[in-house]
């Protein structure tokens, strides 16, 4: 049979969410009025989200090529001038991945992975295959080493020896405090009990991070599999995986693998002819913070309120249905193929002294590139922001980044120089967490980020323990009098009391490390709060309650339509003539920014 070319398109969430399902139509009519027989499938994200929506196009002995931001009008133009005339688009080409012969004109083109600054310091361990299979195709994942790991586990290792092979990895939890994942797998093994459960945690609340949900829509056979391995470790028969339903494309691809890996004998019973059971189910949670937390997360699978528990017992002993339990996160059970794919020591080479192996990070902010990336542990933050997000737009400045969403910290400009590291991370008073990485430049204000991230984990506390329901709620206070310049000299003594108690005494880990937005901008921004405090100023002009409104009198041209729009008659002056704002009457409304075409109102910080 005649090999044929291959159309992928990237529909992922971040690609389906820029219009890829109306570029995959538009193929599809492209395809068939020109009478091109070709392949057309699809993939889940390959961590470029700033170019969706990604096309990739294969003819036979050609380097794939990707597209990206191709829209849904240019789209059948690309595809069939490349297929037929073999003329590749300029306009949207982004790079080759693979080996083959291209027409001379166009080996320039640059090498995905080698060439492209966006990759050339990842390391896809995790991601291996995320953008270069059909998620919802099974045999896809077995043709790229798929389910050899679980052969190997079960036909050649004993559970202590699967164990011990993650240990000597160096894989750690890579969903919060990076726990040792060996000792939470030996745990749960040497655990008494006949029945045992193997849990996966694909609760991501963290406001942006999509590393677990890029995952389970790309690749959710990893994860599948990683569980298996774990199962067969511990001595468990049973495992779910608790994803949350705001993650519907997720929940879709995660419950059609699972049917396909029964199909195929890689889940259920005997597996691949042995003596080891192992079935899965998908509980989705309704969106609870909190039930990242794993105790939390256990009561709402057993279907009471997502609530933490105190610790000891830790779940490996007594976790779900009060039975032995070992809970990883999407990225940990990821990795768990690699580990027997490529071998401990290969696992362990990789990152530094206690962190070892790689960590997705999602990036956000005010960056040129966003997206999903993979990294060898002990990487810098400036290598991350510049060498992979490629800088702040417009030469920005940078200004702190956050790290570990939510329970992380803000990490200042002057420690770029930083590793990201578990150990490295805490010391600066942050943490790894799932791995969001939120980018600021000049124009953030700390003060008013401590609140947004405050606001939130207040939100979102269970309300059981005293130290996170009513001290969280006296700091969000404070800061949300700070911001409207009513704050007071001894607020910032105050915050620092408040987030050391609160952070010591919660029951769970959302109370314990909510503070750390606060302390971490305390720590190294301490100068903004002051200047909101005794100068009633907002350095960054963001806090809207502290900003002055003015009138430039050289752009004022006269027209009035501030006048008008001002609802408190705040606004002097004759027509054609410089107007005046007078600041103790403006309620600062905005409305007549908006309705002024001169720009000649400005904010005065």
């Amino acid at each position: 049979m005649t090999a044929k070319p291959k159309i992928i398109v990237g529909l992922g969430t971040c690609g389906i969410a820029a219009g890829g399902q109306d570029v995959y139509q538009a193929i599809e009519k492209a395809l068939a009025e020109n009478n091109i027989d070709a392949e057309l499938t699809q993939t889940g994200c390959i961590g470029a989200c700033e170019n969706e929506v990604l096309v990739d196009i294969q003819k036979p002995g050609q380097p794939r090529i990707t597209y990206g931001k191709v829209p849904p009008e240019e789209v059948g133009n690309v595809v069939t001038e490349h297929i037929v005339k073999d003329q590749i688009s300029r306009d949207f080409v982004l790079g080759k991945i693979g080996e083959g012969d291209l027409p001379a004109e166009y080996e320039d083109i640059p090498v995905f992975f080698e060439e492209l600054p966006f990759y050339q310091k990842q390391n896809r361990l995790c991601l291996r295959n995320c953008g270069f299979i059909n998620p919802e195709i099974i045999d896809e994942y077995v043709a790229r080493e798929g389910y050899e790991a679980l052969k190997k586990v079960i036909t050649t290792m004993k559970p202590e020896e699967v164990v011990e092979e993650v240990k000597k990895s160096g894989l750690r939890g890579r969903g919060g405090g990076g726990f040792p994942s060996g000792l939470k797998w030996e745990f749960t093994m040497k655990a008494e009990g006949d029945k045992k459960y193997i849990v996966c945690n694909a609760d991501e609340g963290d406001p942006g991070a999509f590393m677990d949900r890029s995952i389970l829509e790309g690749d959710p056979h990893s994860v599948l599999e990683g569980m298996a391995i774990a199962g067969y470790a511990v001595g468990a028969d049973e495992g779910y995986i608790y994803c949350r339903a705001e993650y519907p494309l997720a929940v879709k691809r995660l419950k059609l693998a699972i049917e396909q890996a029964k199909e195929k004998n890689f889940l259920g019973n005997n597996i691949l002819g042995a003596d080891f059971n192992f079935d899965l189910k998908v509980k989705e949670g309704a969106g609870a913070f909190v039930c990242g937390e794993e105790t939390a997360l256990l009561m709402s699978i057993e279907g009471k309120r997502g609530m933490p528990r105190p610790r000891p017992p830790f779940p490996a002993q007594k976790g779900l249905f009060d039975k032995p339990t070992c809970l990883n996160n999407v990225e940990t059970f990821g990795n768990v193929p690699v580990v027997f794919l490529k071998g401990a020591d290969y696992f362990a080479s990789i990152g530094t002294e206690g962190s070892k192996g790689t960590k997705v990070f999602a990036l956000t902010g005010s960056i040129n590139r966003t997206g999903l990336a993979e990294v060898p542990m002990g990487i810098t933050i400036q290598e991350v922001v510049y060498d992979i997000a490629g800088g702040l737009p417009g030469d920005g400045e940078f200004k702190a980044v956050q790290v570990g969403g939510p329970s992380g910290g803000c990490i200042p400009k002057d420690l770029l120089h930083l590793p990201i590291d578990y150990d490295s991370l805490t010391d600066a008073g942050a943490m790894m967490g799932s791995g969001g990485l939120v980018i600021m430049g000049l124009d953030t204000c700390m003060v008013d980020i401590a609140r947004y991230f405050l606001t939130f984990t207040q939100s979102e506390s269970c309300g059981k323990c005293t130290p996170c329901r009513e001290g969280t709620k006296r700091m969000l206070e404070i800061l949300q009098r700070i911001t409207t310049g009513e704050g007071e000299p001894e607020d910032i003594e105050k915050l620092k009391t408040l987030g050391d108690a609160i952070s010591s005494t919660s029951l769970c880990g959302l109370g314990q490390t909510a503070p750390n937005p606060v302390l971490t901008t305390l720590r190294y921004f301490q100068d903004e709060y002051e200047k909101h405090i005794f100068d009633k100023r907002c350095p960054a002009g963001i806090c809207v309650d502290l900003l002055i409104y003015a009138i430039d009198p050289e752009l004022c041209d006269g027209c009035r339509r501030c006048v008008k729009a001002c609802p408190v008659d705040a606004i002097s002056g004759e027509k054609k003539e410089p107007h005046v704002i007078d600041t103790e009457a403006c309620i600062k409304c905005g409305a007549c920014l908006e309705k002024c075409k001169e720009e000649a109102i400005k904010l005065q910080s």
